[in-house]
Protein backbone atom coordinates (compact mmCIF):
# COMPACT_ATOMS: atom_id res chain seq x y z
CA UNK A 1 0.00 0.00 0.00
CA UNK A 2 2.61 2.47 0.75
CA UNK A 3 4.45 1.54 -2.32
CA UNK A 4 1.61 2.24 -4.74
CA UNK A 5 1.09 5.40 -3.06
CA UNK A 6 5.24 6.25 -3.05
CA UNK A 7 4.99 5.22 -6.89
CA UNK A 8 2.03 7.02 -7.61
CA UNK A 9 3.45 10.08 -6.23
CA UNK A 10 6.83 9.58 -7.88
CA UNK A 11 4.43 9.82 -11.16
CA UNK A 12 2.87 12.76 -9.98
CA UNK A 13 6.60 14.36 -9.38
CA UNK A 14 7.23 13.46 -13.16
CA UNK A 15 4.67 14.46 -14.54
CA UNK A 16 4.73 17.94 -12.90
CA UNK A 17 8.40 18.14 -13.82
CA UNK A 18 7.65 17.43 -17.33
CA UNK A 19 4.92 19.95 -17.67
CA UNK A 20 7.19 22.51 -15.70
CA UNK A 21 9.97 21.78 -18.69
CA UNK A 22 7.14 22.04 -21.11
CA UNK A 23 6.52 25.03 -20.06
CA UNK A 24 9.72 26.58 -19.56
CA UNK A 25 10.35 25.91 -23.10
CA UNK A 26 6.88 27.55 -24.26
CA UNK A 27 8.25 30.53 -22.21
CA UNK A 28 11.70 30.59 -23.69
CA UNK A 29 10.10 30.22 -27.14
CA UNK A 30 7.63 32.92 -26.05
CA UNK A 31 10.74 34.86 -25.12
CA UNK A 32 12.65 34.44 -28.38
CA UNK A 33 10.09 35.29 -30.39
CA UNK A 34 9.13 38.75 -28.72
CA UNK A 35 12.36 39.39 -28.48
CA UNK A 36 12.77 38.70 -32.53
CA UNK A 37 9.86 40.83 -33.19
CA UNK A 38 11.22 43.44 -31.22
CA UNK A 39 14.65 43.10 -33.22
CA UNK A 40 12.38 43.53 -36.44
CA UNK A 41 10.87 46.40 -34.94
CA UNK A 42 14.14 48.07 -34.11
CA UNK A 43 15.77 47.41 -37.15
CA UNK A 44 13.01 48.63 -38.83
CA UNK A 45 13.08 51.88 -37.06
CA UNK A 46 16.43 51.98 -37.56
CA UNK A 47 15.97 51.64 -41.61
CA UNK A 48 13.17 54.21 -41.40
CA UNK A 49 15.59 56.47 -39.86
CA UNK A 50 18.06 55.93 -42.18
CA UNK A 51 16.12 56.73 -45.18
CA UNK A 52 13.97 59.58 -43.88
CA UNK A 53 17.80 61.09 -42.92
CA UNK A 54 18.94 60.62 -46.55
CA UNK A 55 14.97 61.96 -48.02
CA UNK A 56 15.34 64.62 -45.86
CA UNK A 57 18.50 65.62 -46.60
CA UNK A 58 17.31 65.73 -50.52
CA UNK A 59 14.55 67.26 -49.63
CA UNK A 60 15.97 69.79 -48.01
CA UNK A 61 18.20 70.27 -50.91
CA UNK A 62 15.71 70.20 -53.50
CA UNK A 63 13.31 73.12 -51.46
CA UNK A 64 16.69 75.21 -50.96
CA UNK A 65 17.62 74.56 -55.01
CA UNK A 66 14.02 75.92 -55.32
CA UNK A 67 13.61 78.72 -53.53
CA UNK A 68 16.86 80.17 -55.24
CA UNK A 69 15.53 79.55 -58.24
CA UNK A 70 12.85 81.49 -57.48
CA UNK A 71 14.62 83.57 -55.95
CA UNK A 72 16.81 84.35 -58.72
CA UNK A 73 13.85 84.54 -61.48
CA UNK A 74 12.24 86.97 -59.29
CA UNK A 75 14.95 89.35 -59.86
CA UNK A 76 15.25 88.47 -63.14
CA UNK A 77 12.28 89.19 -64.18
CA UNK A 78 12.71 92.56 -61.79
CA UNK A 79 15.60 93.39 -63.78
CA UNK A 80 13.94 92.80 -67.03
CA UNK A 81 11.30 94.56 -66.26
CA UNK A 82 12.91 98.02 -64.87
CA UNK A 83 15.64 97.44 -68.20
CA UNK A 84 11.81 97.08 -70.67
CA UNK A 85 11.14 100.06 -68.96
CA UNK A 86 14.14 102.30 -69.50
CA UNK A 87 14.23 100.94 -72.64
CA UNK A 88 10.72 102.28 -73.78
CA UNK A 89 10.98 105.35 -72.30
CA UNK A 90 14.19 105.99 -73.61
CA UNK A 91 12.59 105.03 -77.04
CA UNK A 92 9.62 107.09 -76.52
CA UNK A 93 11.82 110.34 -75.28
CA UNK A 94 13.78 109.72 -79.08
CA UNK A 95 11.02 109.05 -81.13
CA UNK A 96 9.53 112.32 -79.07
CA UNK A 97 12.65 114.49 -80.12
CA UNK A 98 12.78 113.17 -83.42
CA UNK A 99 9.09 113.35 -84.43
CA UNK A 100 9.00 116.73 -85.66
CA UNK A 101 5.20 116.76 -86.35
CA UNK A 102 3.48 115.47 -82.60
CA UNK A 103 0.63 113.53 -82.22
CA UNK A 104 -2.65 115.38 -81.66
CA UNK A 105 -3.37 117.72 -78.13
CA UNK A 106 -6.42 118.83 -76.78
CA UNK A 107 -6.60 122.92 -78.38
CA UNK A 108 -7.96 124.47 -75.52
CA UNK A 109 -6.01 122.34 -72.86
CA UNK A 110 -2.73 122.95 -75.50
CA UNK A 111 -3.52 127.10 -74.84
CA UNK A 112 -4.34 127.18 -70.95
CA UNK A 113 -1.05 125.54 -70.88
CA UNK A 114 0.33 127.85 -73.31
CA UNK A 115 -1.13 131.18 -71.73
CA UNK A 116 -1.36 130.86 -68.67
CA UNK A 117 -1.54 133.99 -66.76
CA UNK A 118 -3.98 137.50 -66.36
CA UNK A 119 -1.98 139.54 -69.04
CA UNK A 120 -3.22 141.36 -71.50
CA UNK A 121 -1.36 138.91 -74.25
CA UNK A 122 -2.75 135.61 -72.54
CA UNK A 123 -6.56 136.93 -72.38
CA UNK A 124 -6.03 137.61 -75.89
CA UNK A 125 -4.79 134.14 -76.62
CA UNK A 126 -6.90 132.56 -75.24
CA UNK A 127 -10.02 134.24 -76.64
CA UNK A 128 -8.47 133.30 -80.25
CA UNK A 129 -8.19 129.57 -79.68
CA UNK A 130 -11.63 129.93 -78.26
CA UNK A 131 -13.16 131.29 -81.24
CA UNK A 132 -11.27 128.97 -83.07
CA UNK A 133 -13.13 125.87 -80.98
CA UNK A 134 -16.37 127.08 -81.08
CA UNK A 135 -16.21 128.55 -84.59
CA UNK A 136 -13.65 127.54 -86.79
CA UNK A 137 -14.32 123.75 -85.07
CA UNK A 138 -10.97 123.15 -84.69
CA UNK A 139 -10.62 120.71 -81.37
CA UNK A 140 -7.26 119.74 -81.38
CA UNK A 141 -3.77 120.61 -83.03
CA UNK A 142 -0.34 119.08 -84.06
CA UNK A 143 2.49 120.77 -82.86
CA UNK A 144 5.01 121.09 -85.27
CA UNK A 145 8.97 121.80 -84.42
CA UNK A 146 10.25 125.25 -83.86
CA UNK A 147 12.53 125.53 -86.61
CA UNK A 148 13.18 127.49 -89.67
CA UNK A 149 11.87 124.91 -91.99
CA UNK A 150 8.71 125.24 -89.88
CA UNK A 151 6.41 126.10 -92.50
CA UNK A 152 7.52 124.27 -95.15
CA UNK A 153 7.24 120.97 -92.38
CA UNK A 154 3.83 121.75 -91.67
CA UNK A 155 2.77 122.14 -95.19
CA UNK A 156 4.28 119.20 -96.96
CA UNK A 157 3.10 116.73 -93.75
CA UNK A 158 -0.34 117.66 -94.67
CA UNK A 159 -0.04 117.39 -98.33
CA UNK A 160 1.23 113.65 -97.53
CA UNK A 161 -1.04 112.62 -94.83
CA UNK A 162 -4.09 114.13 -97.40
CA UNK A 163 -2.63 111.82 -100.01
CA UNK A 164 -2.64 114.88 -102.10
CA UNK A 165 -1.05 113.75 -105.63
CA UNK A 166 1.46 115.95 -106.92
CA UNK A 167 0.25 119.11 -109.18
CA UNK A 168 -0.74 119.68 -112.71
CA UNK A 169 2.52 120.85 -114.07
CA UNK A 170 4.95 118.70 -112.45
CA UNK A 171 2.95 115.67 -113.87
CA UNK A 172 3.81 117.29 -117.13
CA UNK A 173 7.86 117.90 -116.36
CA UNK A 174 10.29 115.34 -115.32
CA UNK A 175 11.29 117.92 -112.15
CA UNK A 176 14.77 115.80 -111.67
CA UNK A 177 15.67 117.41 -114.71
CA UNK A 178 14.94 121.02 -113.50
CA UNK A 179 18.91 121.20 -112.15
CA UNK A 180 20.88 120.39 -114.95
CA UNK A 181 18.09 122.43 -117.22
CA UNK A 182 19.04 125.76 -115.64
CA UNK A 183 22.57 124.72 -116.08
CA UNK A 184 22.91 123.73 -119.58
CA UNK A 185 19.78 125.59 -121.21
CA UNK A 186 19.45 128.38 -118.94
CA UNK A 187 23.53 128.82 -118.15
CA UNK A 188 22.49 129.54 -114.29
CA UNK A 189 26.10 129.08 -113.41
CA UNK A 190 25.32 130.94 -109.93
CA UNK A 191 22.90 128.40 -108.62
CA UNK A 192 26.19 127.02 -106.94
CA UNK A 193 25.87 129.42 -105.07
CA UNK A 194 23.00 127.42 -103.74
CA UNK A 195 22.97 126.90 -99.59
CA UNK A 196 21.16 123.57 -98.43
CA UNK A 197 19.73 125.69 -95.01
CA UNK A 198 21.97 125.44 -91.77
CA UNK A 199 23.89 123.39 -94.16
CA UNK A 200 26.02 125.64 -95.69
CA UNK A 201 27.15 124.58 -99.47
CA UNK A 202 28.28 125.84 -102.62
CA UNK A 203 30.56 124.74 -105.86
CA UNK A 204 30.21 122.42 -108.72
CA UNK A 205 28.49 120.03 -106.41
CA UNK A 206 25.14 121.56 -105.53
CA UNK A 207 24.02 120.52 -108.72
CA UNK A 208 24.43 116.77 -107.79
CA UNK A 209 22.86 117.55 -104.46
CA UNK A 210 19.99 119.25 -105.68
CA UNK A 211 19.12 116.11 -107.62
CA UNK A 212 19.03 113.82 -104.94
CA UNK A 213 16.57 116.49 -102.98
CA UNK A 214 14.58 115.89 -105.96
CA UNK A 215 14.67 112.21 -105.90
CA UNK A 216 13.59 112.60 -102.30
CA UNK A 217 10.84 114.78 -102.76
CA UNK A 218 9.36 113.07 -105.96
CA UNK A 219 10.10 109.02 -104.77
CA UNK A 220 8.10 109.97 -101.60
CA UNK A 221 5.64 111.95 -102.52
CA UNK A 222 4.71 109.25 -105.47
CA UNK A 223 4.94 106.31 -102.76
CA UNK A 224 3.03 108.11 -99.93
CA UNK A 225 0.11 109.78 -102.67
CA UNK A 226 -0.84 106.03 -103.68
CA UNK A 227 -1.16 104.81 -100.36
CA UNK A 228 -5.10 104.67 -99.72
CA UNK A 229 -5.10 103.79 -96.79
CA UNK A 230 -5.17 106.84 -94.30
CA UNK A 231 -3.59 105.10 -91.24
CA UNK A 232 -0.84 103.02 -93.35
CA UNK A 233 -0.28 106.73 -95.13
CA UNK A 234 -0.06 108.04 -91.40
CA UNK A 235 2.30 105.91 -90.44
CA UNK A 236 4.74 106.41 -93.36
CA UNK A 237 4.25 110.13 -92.49
CA UNK A 238 5.78 109.87 -89.59
CA UNK A 239 8.24 107.81 -89.78
CA UNK A 240 9.87 109.87 -92.74
CA UNK A 241 9.25 113.08 -90.99
CA UNK A 242 11.06 111.62 -88.14
CA UNK A 243 14.22 111.44 -90.36
CA UNK A 244 15.79 114.91 -90.40
CA UNK A 245 18.15 113.90 -92.95
CA UNK A 246 15.41 113.30 -95.89
CA UNK A 247 13.07 115.92 -94.14
CA UNK A 248 16.09 118.31 -95.03
CA UNK A 249 16.37 117.22 -98.54
CA UNK A 250 12.23 117.41 -98.89
CA UNK A 251 12.58 120.93 -97.61
CA UNK A 252 15.10 122.07 -100.06
CA UNK A 253 13.99 120.49 -102.83
CA UNK A 254 10.78 122.84 -102.58
CA UNK A 255 12.75 125.51 -102.04
CA UNK A 256 14.62 125.26 -105.50
CA UNK A 257 11.36 124.39 -107.06
CA UNK A 258 10.40 128.15 -105.80
CA UNK A 259 13.34 129.27 -107.69
CA UNK A 260 13.21 127.35 -110.88
CA UNK A 261 9.23 129.37 -111.13
CA UNK A 262 10.65 132.66 -109.94
CA UNK A 263 13.56 132.40 -112.80
CA UNK A 264 11.02 130.83 -115.26
CA UNK A 265 8.80 134.07 -114.59
CA UNK A 266 11.56 136.22 -114.78
CA UNK A 267 12.91 134.91 -118.86
CA UNK A 268 8.83 135.98 -119.66
CA UNK A 269 8.92 139.23 -118.36
CA UNK A 270 12.35 140.25 -119.84
CA UNK A 271 11.33 138.46 -123.51
CA UNK A 272 7.47 140.12 -122.88
CA UNK A 273 6.09 136.73 -123.25
CA UNK A 274 2.32 135.19 -121.99
CA UNK A 275 1.64 137.28 -118.77
CA UNK A 276 2.33 135.61 -115.41
CA UNK A 277 0.72 135.43 -112.33
CA UNK A 278 0.77 138.84 -110.07
CA UNK A 279 2.36 137.05 -107.12
CA UNK A 280 5.57 137.46 -109.45
CA UNK A 281 5.26 140.83 -110.35
CA UNK A 282 4.89 141.45 -106.59
CA UNK A 283 7.83 139.24 -105.61
CA UNK A 284 10.14 140.74 -108.50
CA UNK A 285 9.37 144.13 -107.03
CA UNK A 286 10.96 143.75 -103.75
CA UNK A 287 14.40 145.72 -103.68
CA UNK A 288 15.72 141.91 -101.97
CA UNK A 289 14.45 140.15 -104.57
CA UNK A 290 14.34 141.96 -107.92
CA UNK A 291 16.24 139.49 -109.98
CA UNK A 292 16.31 135.38 -109.57
CA UNK A 293 19.92 135.22 -108.16
CA UNK A 294 19.53 138.45 -105.49
CA UNK A 295 15.91 136.07 -104.71
CA UNK A 296 18.20 132.84 -103.94
CA UNK A 297 21.16 135.00 -102.17
CA UNK A 298 18.39 137.28 -99.75
CA UNK A 299 15.90 134.79 -99.24
CA UNK A 300 15.72 131.12 -100.27
CA UNK A 301 19.40 130.65 -98.71
CA UNK A 302 18.42 131.71 -95.33
CA UNK A 303 15.50 129.71 -95.09
CA UNK A 304 16.44 126.77 -92.82
CA UNK A 305 19.15 128.24 -91.37
CA UNK A 306 18.14 132.07 -90.08
CA UNK A 307 14.69 132.91 -91.16
CA UNK A 308 11.27 131.02 -92.44
CA UNK A 309 9.10 132.22 -94.88
CA UNK A 310 7.64 135.25 -95.30
CA UNK A 311 4.09 136.10 -96.38
CA UNK A 312 5.12 136.63 -99.97
CA UNK A 313 6.85 134.10 -100.24
CA UNK A 314 3.87 131.45 -98.75
CA UNK A 315 1.73 133.08 -101.94
CA UNK A 316 4.37 131.12 -104.13
CA UNK A 317 4.39 128.47 -102.33
CA UNK A 318 0.70 127.44 -102.28
CA UNK A 319 0.81 128.51 -105.76
CA UNK A 320 3.35 126.26 -106.67
CA UNK A 321 2.14 123.12 -105.19
CA UNK A 322 -1.78 124.39 -106.22
CA UNK A 323 -3.04 124.38 -102.23
CA UNK A 324 -4.93 127.06 -100.85
CA UNK A 325 -3.36 127.44 -97.70
CA UNK A 326 -5.45 129.10 -95.42
CA UNK A 327 -3.54 130.59 -92.15
CA UNK A 328 -5.19 131.15 -88.58
CA UNK A 329 -3.07 134.08 -87.04
CA UNK A 330 -4.05 134.25 -83.36
CA UNK A 331 -1.97 137.27 -83.12
CA UNK A 332 -4.31 139.24 -85.15
CA UNK A 333 -7.61 138.11 -83.91
CA UNK A 334 -10.69 140.17 -83.88
CA UNK A 335 -9.27 141.73 -87.19
CA UNK A 336 -9.37 141.04 -91.34
CA UNK A 337 -6.46 139.59 -91.05
CA UNK A 338 -6.85 136.60 -88.34
CA UNK A 339 -8.17 134.32 -91.31
CA UNK A 340 -5.87 134.78 -94.61
CA UNK A 341 -5.62 132.50 -97.80
CA UNK A 342 -2.14 131.93 -99.55
CA UNK A 343 -2.84 132.55 -102.17
CA UNK A 344 -5.82 134.47 -102.36
CA UNK A 345 -7.06 133.75 -105.85
CA UNK A 346 -6.65 130.01 -106.02
CA UNK A 347 -8.99 127.23 -108.52
CA UNK A 348 -11.53 125.92 -107.13
CA UNK A 349 -9.91 122.05 -107.74
CA UNK A 350 -7.38 122.83 -105.58
CA UNK A 351 -6.94 120.85 -102.26
CA UNK A 352 -7.38 123.33 -99.10
CA UNK A 353 -4.81 123.03 -96.05
CA UNK A 354 -4.63 124.57 -92.54
CA UNK A 355 -2.16 126.23 -90.43
CA UNK A 356 -2.57 128.14 -87.42
CA UNK A 357 0.36 130.29 -85.78
CA UNK A 358 0.75 132.94 -82.82
CA UNK A 359 3.10 135.11 -84.33
CA UNK A 360 3.68 134.42 -88.21
CA UNK A 361 6.99 132.88 -87.50
CA UNK A 362 6.32 129.21 -86.00
CA UNK A 363 3.47 127.48 -86.98
CA UNK A 364 1.25 124.28 -86.04
CA UNK A 365 -1.45 122.07 -87.65
CA UNK A 366 -5.54 122.66 -86.65
CA UNK A 367 -7.35 119.58 -86.89
CA UNK A 368 -11.12 119.72 -87.52
CA UNK A 369 -13.83 117.92 -85.69
CA UNK A 370 -17.60 118.33 -86.09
Amino acid sequence: MQRRHDRKASKNRDQFTEQEKRSRINHSKRSVGKHEVQSWTTATKQSLCLVWQKVKVKLMLSMSFLIAVFWYCRRLYSFLAQLLKRWSSYLQRKLIRNLSVLTEVDLLGYSAREWKGETKQAKHMREAYEELFWSCHIKYLRQVRRDNYCVLRAVLFQIFSQGIPFPSWMKERDILKLPEKLLYSQGCNWIQQYSFGPERYTGPNAFGKLRKCMETLKTNWTEISATKDPEERGSMCNTLFSDESKEHKLYEAIKFIMLYEVIEAYEQIKNREEPIHNLFSLLLARDSSSDPLSFMMNHLNSIGDSICLDQVDLFLLGYLLEVKIRVYRLHRFNTEEFQVNYPDEYRREWNEISLLTEDDRYYHIPLFRT
